[in-house]
């Protein structure tokens, strides 16, 4: 509450903000900016979470950012600020356009920018131009940037997918032939179980913890595997309670909690099937009721034999070492997993940034798939996605597969032959950038610069880049790294009124689970030089194409629904009626084919797959003692690249970002102390030295040979190579690492 004062404050709204709040998450109000949880059809009083409003009140302040604030500092000047004072500074208002001359951004009308921007991109092969989606656009706005890149003849349309999830979209399709997780809100009344693997509630989608507060209270338990002893996943008091509040009474949320070492999830979870194989075995022998669901097993399922073969073929001493946990713990898991009817599986990126990270998912699948926990009531896999479109994005198009897009369909819709080539992601992207052999950026939100790894390296070459387009809301990073051509694009925020010809505007919105929900804005625009996403996409579309009359982008902006109705076109089976309900209480859910059993994979099952090795990451040699392990993590003062503050209350931490949590155990052995400045470097023999100095030695309750940083500051020690395989997503939660002592006084690192 206090958090949520001092930034409503901070951005001048204190008593405007606390109204536009009540309206976040709400029917007829505007969907929340931030994470992607689900909302209900039935919504609390305050149906938001701190980061959540942060969010809201960072997107509707009353700070701007014009003409005036341009001219009066360099490019040069700018970059040297902080993400947090380039963000803060507040909303941009006019369309810029770089001035090499005076290394200022000067105005530049809308019309001269979108004849500019399209004459470079004529100009240019279609194959090195790149256009990124960060995951916040709406759907009218991603198809229409889906389609438009496919008309200019590339599929390089990466997205923030790629950067945390897309493991999750890998190897779902494989295991249970759907790219999406499984569960609804009426599953979490109904679970009997939940699991967490490597996914912080407390940070990442606090709303849920609603959700785990109920489940308590009824009786379930909640295991949870997580490498960091987590506020969020221990205790947690409602705000939507006041008695709880005012009385501090505290609900216990984890009933077991095992930190896995970094890299430890396939052992850890293997140790727990293991068991559960070895509970079936003695229900057998007792001629008691089997604990494996056999039917299920035997209807739906591919691959068991083999999967229990390699299972039991672990040894205990084996799972032990490679997870970090004791045989006693993944025992202990498995008998509570055997006696439960209804089990839900979440995690996040604690699973998929590793290089193993379609495995891991899959292996969490495969736990489920012994007891029956896909398909049914109160069960099924949850991947908690993090922008609050992010998976929407991907349905309507944005995506580097030509085979996850409906290419005949656009030919038949459009009337022109869509690029069937495999496009660039994220990492493909990183490469292409370093290879100079990209000539185009187009940004559509988002901070990309400051979101990859090999951060260092890929600063130096983005300034080569002949053209760079931001589409934002606020100046951040990628505005100051930017292009030998650069333009800034301004455009309103969902929470704003947006009118077009056909009068106010409603865009919609997938969340977590798959559902569709409306979002209709209610606050004036930030600047009458604005333009909303779907108007600027159209204006670079129809500057840089040849007229298609197949394709009428002024009608589309006018009036949100026709796009409603062309994307309901070319995904009928997914979007039937799409207009008509758009603003049904509690959305409208896409059907998901494993919900319902349906397997849609090459078995027509669902497939146990068996993980190739009890090895997430780089194997470093064991007596190699000095190399420990990272991983990034956030702050809950920040959402992605986005940073609010300095503190992260959470964990103890106040006035700065550079902190290195560490093990007690690892401060004494190698010599260090609490305060300590070190530099981190990255322990791989690739002929590139990656170092970030520093950061500041904190205790903290984590296992012995891990560590963990904040994210984006630790990004530039990881590999562009360092990603999952088959996935491409960076493999952040597992950086091998080297430190040394700085001389550094630690308040030089502080700030206010």
């Amino acid at each position: 509450m206090r958090s949520l004062g001092a930034i409503l404050s901070k951005e001048g709204v204190p008593v405007s903000g606390a109204l536009v709040l009540t309206q976040q998450n709400k029917p007829k109000g505007f969907m929340c900016v931030s994470c992607a949880w689900m909302k209900p059809a039935e919504p609390h009083v305050f149906e938001y979470c701190e980061n959540g409003a942060k969010a809201t009140a960072w997107e509707i302040t009353t700070k701007r950012v014009g003409p005036d604030f341009f001219a009066k500092h360099t490019v040069t000047e700018l970059e040297s600020w902080s993400d947090h004072d380039l963000e803060a500074i507040g909303r941009l208002t006019h369309p810029m356009r770089y001035d090499a001359a005076s290394d200022t951004y000067v105005e530049v009308g809308w019309h001269e920018a979108f004849w500019d921007i399209g004459q470079q991109l004529r100009a240019m092969d279609p194959k090195k131009v790149v256009l990124y989606a960060s995951g916040r656009a709406s759907l009218e706005t991603s198809y229409m940037y889906a389609l438009f890149g496919r008309m200019l003849g590339t599929n390089n349309m990466p997205d923030s997918s790629n950067m945390c999830h897309e493991p999750t979209s890998v190897a779902l399709p494989q295991s249970i032939g759907a790219p999406k997780g499984t569960v609804t809100l009426e599953d979490f009344d109904n679970a009997d179980l939940m699991i967490f693997c490597g996914q912080n509630p407390g940070t990442n989608s606090p709303r849920m913890l609603n959700e785990l507060q109920k489940a308590h209270k009824r009786g379930v338990p909640i295991i949870t595997f997580n490498p960091l002893r987590e506020r969020a996943l221990e205790r947690f008091r409602s705000p939507q309670h006041v008695k709880e509040m005012l009385a501090s009474i505290d609900t216990p949320i984890s009933s077991q909690y095992h930190q896995v070492r970094i890299g430890g999830d396939v052992a850890a979870l293997t140790g727990v099937c293991k068991h559960v194989l070895a509970l079936d075995d003695a229900a057998q022998a007792a001629a008691g009721p089997r604990v494996l669901d056999t039917g299920f097993i035997a209807e739906h399922t591919h691959g068991f034999d083999a999967f229990a073969e390699a299972v039991r073929a672990h040894p205990w001493e084996a799972l032990e070492h490679q997870s970090g946990l004791s045989r006693g713990a993944m025992e202990a898991v498995a008998t509570v997993y055997a006696r439960s009817n209804a089990v839900i599986g979440i995690y996040g990126m604690g699973l998929t940034q590793h290089r193993t990270g379609v495995e891991n998912v899959q292996m969490f699948v495969n736990l489920l798939l012994m007891r029956g926990n896909i398909g049914k009531l109160g069960a099924g896999i949850c991947p908690v996605r993090g922008h609050s479109n992010v998976q929407g994005q991907r349905t309507v198009g944005i995506t580097e597969k030509p085979e996850l897009a409906p290419l005949d369909k656009l030919r038949e819709l459009y009337g022109f032959e869509p690029p069937r080539d495999k496009g660039l992601d994220t990492v493909g992207a990183c490469k292409q950038v370093l290879a100079d052999e990209v000539t185009a950026f187009v940004e559509l939100g988002g901070n990309f610069i400051r979101a990859v790894p090999e951060t260092v390296a890929m600063e130096q070459h983005w300034r080569d880049i002949p053209l760079t387009v931001m589409i934002s809301t606020k100046l951040n990073r990628n505005h100051v790294i930017h292009g030998k051509a650069a333009y800034i694009l301004p455009c309103r925020g969902r929470i704003e009124i947006d009118v077009q010809a056909t009068g106010p505007q409603v865009v919609t919105m997938e969340d977590t689970s798959a559902c569709i929900q409306g979002s209709h804005g209610i606050r004036e625009p930030a600047s009458e030089h604005l333009m909303s996403e779907p108007a600027i996409v159209a204006g670079i579309a129809q500057a840089t194409l040849s007229p298609n009359p197949a394709i009428p982008w002024t009608q589309w902006v006018g009036d949100y629904s026709l796009v409603r109705d062309a994307i309901e076109r070319t995904y009928p089976e997914l979007f039937h009626d799409f207009n008509q309900r758009v603003d049904e209480p509690g959305g409208f859910h896409l059907p998901i084919t494993a919900r319902k059993r349906d397997w849609h994979t090459p078995t027509g099952r669902a497939n146990f797959i068996v993980p190739r090795s009890l090895n997430e990451d780089i194997v470093v040699p064991e007596a190699d003692r000095d190399v420990l392990q990272l991983m990034t993590i956030r702050s809950n003062d920040q959402f992605n690249t986005t940073i609010y503050g300095y503190h992260d209350r959470f964990r103890g931490v106040r006035g700065t970002r550079m902190t290195l949590f560490m093990h007690l155990n690892d401060i004494d052995r190698l010599s260090l102390a609490e305060g300590d400045i070190v530099a981190l470097t990255t322990k791989v023999d690739d002929g590139v030295i990656r170092r970030v100095g520093g950061f500041i030695v904190t205790p903290y309750d984590i296992p012995e040979g891990c560590m963990s940083a904040y994210y984006p500051e630790a990004n530039p020690l990881i590999p562009i190579w360092h990603h999952a395989e088959g996935a491409d997503t960076p493999a952040a939660k597992s950086i091998p690492v080297t430190l040394q002592k700085m001389d550094v006084p630690a308040q030089h690192l502080a700030a206010d």
